[in-house]
């Protein structure tokens, strides 16, 4: 009994130390590797010519050129695809180069018996402008099954059954894929794919003003598709390819292989514009055959989730709302970097590639993050490269960290952070509904004038100087007029453009005007001391703020109800989603609001039709939120959009920008930093809000990398230590517990 018993105490103690030594192994061994490698990528990963990345919040909405919108879609649309221009990536203001196209063209100018016009003619005798583009030869489209022919020449890919996609998930999946050149004809599909009702096309409407024939053309195409799906499921995934090719387009041609024809009505300059926008992006009609097969939607084979480009990456991976892999496409020919920038590219080192054949990175890597936090730790770790790949307004918060702190600022600059800053083409302003019988354009000339007194005084007395000191990461450079620098006729930046309605120039600088000129021109106006001269009544402003008061909001709310205090203005703040907003914006139901813009492409129409006429938010549902109307304005705007660039635009222009000033439909406001961050083994690193297609003139230093990650994330070994020491005090305490226990009786008392 006693051998047994001491054998059964053996096993005991050897089960014991058997469970210690596996509760070791499972809490120092994990705790081990984390001090050894925090790193959420692959061992070799910094060594690779990998580019990692986040992105905020979502996947992309849309990655079909014709239904893409959306800021999230563009660190992938203009990496894909190639439209026909694009903008010099370094050159500032902006300027228009070929991509594709051979030549940035002139337009062909004819009259109404279809008469050649000189290139210099009136906008109003033009009835036609024609643009003749030829197309580089060559450029081949990325390797897709949608190209892939069998034996015989057919497409092997574009008969598919019901269910013999079998496991395919994306086009990776396919065993054989293919190629072919780029022609003219993608081109001309591509604008013909806007008159669609399958997806959503956002520009449809603005083409169909222009493209010859096009409005007519969807007329058809709907005609035509309710043929084809008649008799369908209406909810049903799976659609009959809808093929353009079968139906021609008159503003849309190919005469010859390389030639792409576009026909729009009249003049409009601005349409050059429009053509290096991914709108413009072509589009293969074997790609849309191959994704129009039964089945392939219901799994995610499609357009908008992988697209099919001539550009220099193409998607090879796509995991929703969690990761986006790019690599390098095969096919891309190569384009040589720039060798011209504007001043002080040289200085920054943006010059260096020059002449080197792009792009210089195989993959980009992308991930979605949710949270700010965590997403400014990986960066500050080196783990990511580029903070967010398609923001350009991350860079402040890392600026203002640097002057908020001095151990900030000594890691920022001894990591070596790129944090470029620089006003942008985008704007942020204070408006006033000009239909408000208190704030707005008055019945008669007298509250005319009044009313533009009141305006006049409230734009001084908003201190957007102030607001970029109080609120550093969301400052500018401030707004004397509607067009931001960047664009051809702004004076942004100048003595010229100076608004004398709120600053002076004085000793040659530039300051506000003092608050007394703002309550000098309220006495004027007829509120002295912000009350009613003749009512003695308060004078009260709703301001209407279209977000949610949130409490990271109410500084700013706070900040706007101050800045109207100074002239003892009371403003009645009412916050509203933007849905309500918008229903005020419809009934007119609103006085003071705040508005933002982003400019589509670098023209001072992009900003100036803000506050045309015809362009009314209330009464015509424009983009012109304040109502207002000047009929001289719109009258030089209805001119000036028929001007090329030149003196005769710009002296238009200035004329309208004094009206303007004089008006003061706005509190100008500011144009903000454009800023990203980067780190110091990114190069080539210049972020524009107009330029998207930056991948390609990324270059990564990935011995830098490797060296500088390995430098600041060292393992940290005390925890390790300390959960070390832990657990031998924890095993010395078991074990002197199973040690007392064996030497107690049944009755608890401890055997000699």
């Amino acid at each position: 009994m006693q051998g047994e018993a001491r054998t059964k105490g053996r096993g005991l103690r050897q089960a014991l130390w058997q469970t210690v030594r596996r509760g070791a192994l499972a809490i120092v061994l994990p705790a081990f590797l984390a001090a050894c490698n925090n790193n959420p990528w692959p061992s070799d990963a910094a060594a690779s010519n990998t580019s990692f990345s986040a992105v905020i919040e979502n996947s992309p909405r849309h990655l079909d050129p014709t239904a893409s919108y959306w800021s999230n879609d563009t660190p992938y649309t203009y990496q894909i695809y190639e439209p026909l221009y694009g903008y010099h990536y370094l050159k500032r203001p902006f300027v228009l180069v070929p991509k594709t196209a051979q030549e940035v063209v002139k337009p062909i100018y004819l009259d109404k018996a279809g008469n050649v016009l000189a290139a210099d003619a009136p906008g109003e005798l033009v009835a036609e402008s024609v643009y003749d583009i030829r197309i580089k030869p060559g450029i081949l489209f990325q390797p897709h099954p949608a190209f892939a022919l069998d034996e015989q020449g057919k497409h092997r890919y574009h008969s598919m059954q019901p269910g013999e996609i079998g496991k395919r998930r994306t086009p990776l999946d396919f065993e054989a894929t293919g190629t072919r050149e780029l022609t003219a004809e993608d081109y001309v599909y591509a604008l013909k794919r806007h008159a669609t009702t399958r997806i959503t096309t956002p520009i449809y409407g603005i083409f169909s003003e222009y493209v010859l024939g096009l409005k007519e053309y969807g007329e058809l195409i709907k005609a035509e598709d309710d043929k084809l799906r008649a008799g369908l499921d209406k909810a049903s995934l799976d659609k009959p390819f809808l093929d353009f090719r079968r139906w021609p387009l008159a503003g849309a041609t190919a005469p010859e292989k390389h030639l792409f024809r576009v026909r729009i009505k009249g003049k409009y300059p601005q349409w050059s514009y429009w053509m290096s926008m991914t709108f413009f992006a072509p589009v293969p009609w074997e790609a849309d055959a191959f994704y129009a097969q039964p089945g392939f939607a219901a799994v995610g084979l499609t357009l908008d989730t992988w697209p099919v480009g001539t550009g220099a990456y193409m998607m090879t991976e796509f995991i929703k709302d969690r990761r986006h892999v790019m690599k390098r496409n095969p096919n891309y020919r190569g384009e040589p970097y720039p060798c011209e920038g504007a001043p002080g590219d040289k200085e920054a080192g943006l010059l260096d590639d020059c002449g080197k054949t792009m792009p210089f990175i195989d993959s980009f890597v992308s991930t979605i993050e949710r949270e700010g936090v965590p997403m400014k730790g990986k960066f500050r770790q080196g783990f990511y490269d580029i903070e967010v790949f398609e923001r350009t307004d991350t860079g402040l918060d890392y600026i203002v960290g640097m002057q908020d702190s001095e151990d900030v600022r000594r890691e920022y600059t001894e990591k070596g952070f790129r944090l470029p800053k620089f006003a942008d083409v985008t704007s942020w302003l204070i408006g006033f509904n000009m239909l408000d019988p208190t704030i707005g354009q008055g019945d008669t000339p007298a509250q005319q004038a009044r009313n533009r007194k009141l305006r006049q005084a409230i734009s001084i007395a908003i201190d957007w100087e102030e607001y970029s000191k109080i609120f550093p990461k969301r400052g500018g450079e401030v707004a004397m007029s509607p067009l931001p620098g960047g664009l051809p006729g702004s004076r942004h930046g100048t003595l010229e453009g100076v608004n004398p309605v709120t600053h002076k120039v004085v000793n040659g600088a530039v300051v506000r005007r003092p608050i007394e000129d703002a309550k000098r021109l309220m006495v004027e106006a007829g509120y002295p001391n912000g009350r009613d001269a003749q009512t003695g009544r308060p004078l009260v402003i709703n301001y209407d703020y279209y977000a949610v008061p949130t409490p990271e909001r109410k500084p700013d709310i706070d900040w706007v109800v101050r800045q109207f205090a100074k002239i003892n203005i009371q403003l009645e703040v009412r916050a509203t989603d933007n849905n309500q907003f918008q229903e005020k914006v419809r009934k007119g139901n609103y006085q003071v609001f705040w508005l933002g813009w982003l400019a589509d492409y670098p023209d001072p129409e992009n900003f100036l039709f803000l506050l045309y006429g015809p362009n009314g938010k209330t009464k015509f549902d424009g983009e012109n939120t304040s109502n207002y109307t000047n009929a001289e304005f719109d009258r030089l705007f209805s001119q000036m959009k028929l001007l090329d660039d030149g003196p005769q635009k710009q002296a238009v222009i200035d004329r309208m920008v004094k009206i303007s000033q004089d008006d003061a439909p706005w509190s100008f406001g500011y144009f903000p930093f454009s800023s990203s961050a980067a780190q110091s083994w990114v190069y080539n690193h210049k972020p524009a809000v107009l330029v998207r297609d930056q991948g390609r003139y990324l270059r990564i230093d990935t011995a830098e990398r490797v060296r500088k990650l390995q430098e600041w994330n060292q393992p940290v070994w005390w925890p390790v230590v300390l959960i070390g020491l832990a657990l031998v005090a924890l095993v010395v305490v078991a074990v002197r517990s199973f040690r007392r226990r064996e030497r107690m009786n049944a009755r608890g008392e401890i055997l000699a």
